[in-house]
């Protein structure tokens, strides 16, 4: 889904109240209509001159500069900004912005937020002004090295007066004091934005076409006491068995045991027998057999000598 140009608002007929919809339970999750988390009638949007045109409820000749009050914050501003009067519309499909005065509006999904936070305009006279802050990227699924972002202010429609504001004002008794319309505003876009996640680059993915293999890092004693990364089979289990009967596996070899992806692929250059004469040597190492007990072993005797062949070591030529 892409930034879609409106010429008409959209009715509030087409949404589901977010209160109405935490009242019951829906039919379906997938024919109900769009959840309706906030909804501001007349909120004032800034933009930059230098931006003017790219959005469509911004014409490239708009002129409006920004009213009061919150224009008091806006004095020592280092680039010129312009206004327009909008309706928002923030629901859990997208967000909607229109603008009556230009008859054109702009339906934005989530993704293509991203930034938003709450801006505070401090005027002069030690006033502040609640805004949302909203950064936009035009180019659908943009890269590093080509950005098109528009910066926007949404300051919503001031709310009047609540009943509990009244009665806290008037001394009679305390009361919690109500969220303003601009945490109002920045929650509900943060509620939907998690409704909406980004989608998932594949290329981004982990997992190859044959599964994901787990990563072992750090002391690995069940793996010959190596300490180091090591990429488990495509099945999820551990690779084969390293060498640790003969020598170690270092920067300078470790081409000879894994491919450039991880996977084991041998011993190294050339394999060891089972048995090496001139290395490790075997059991009985160092022990003296006199002639006729080497008769024995080559089954030159008779059965005194087949018995005790059973526990001699074969003498290899």
């Amino acid at each position: 889904m892409s930034l879609t140009t409106i010429r008409s608002p959209p009715p509030l007929s087409d949404f589901t109240p977010l209160a109405e919809h935490q009242e019951k339970t829906p039919e379906s999750f997938y024919d109900e209509k769009p959840i309706l988390y906030y909804h501001g009638a007349g909120a004032k949007a800034w933009i930059s001159k230098s931006q003017r045109g790219k959005l469509p409820f911004f014409p490239a000749d708009l002129e409006s500069a920004p009213s009061a009050p919150e224009s008091s914050a806006l004095s020592d501003a280092t680039e010129e900004l312009v206004e327009q009067k909008v309706d928002l519309f923030v629901n859990s499909q997208n967000l909607t912005i229109f603008s009556p005065a230009a008859e054109s509006g702009l339906t934005i999904p989530y993704p293509q937020i991203s930034i938003h936070a709450i801006k505070t305009l401090s005027g002069p006279d030690g006033a502040k002004y609640g805004s949302v802050y909203v950064q936009l990227e035009l180019a659908e699924g943009g890269s590093d090295e080509e950005f098109d972002l528009v910066e926007l202010t949404l300051i919503p429609p001031a709310a009047a007066p609540s009943p509990e504001q009244a009665t806290e004002e008037s001394g009679i008794a305390a009361a919690p004091k109500p969220k303003s319309e601009t945490t109002k505003l920045f929650e509900a876009i943060s509620e939907c934005s998690n409704l909406n996640p980004d989608p998932v680059d594949q290329d981004d993915e982990d997992e190859d076409e044959n599964g994901g293999r787990i990563i072992f890092e750090g002391d690995l004693e069940t793996v010959e006491g190596f300490t180091g990364v090591f990429a488990g089979a495509n099945d999820g289990g551990l690779p084969p068995a390293l060498p640790g009967s003969g020598g170690w596996i270092t920067a300078e070899n470790v081409h000879e045991y894994f491919d450039a992806d991880g996977n084991w692929i041998g011993g190294g250059p050339e394999e060891e027998e089972e048995e090496v004469i001139s290395g490790e040597l075997g059991d009985g190492a160092g022990a003296v057999h006199g002639r006729d007990e080497e008769q024995n072993v080559n089954g030159q005797e008779g059965q005194e000598g087949q018995e005790e062949g059973d526990s001699k070591r074969v003498r290899r030529e």
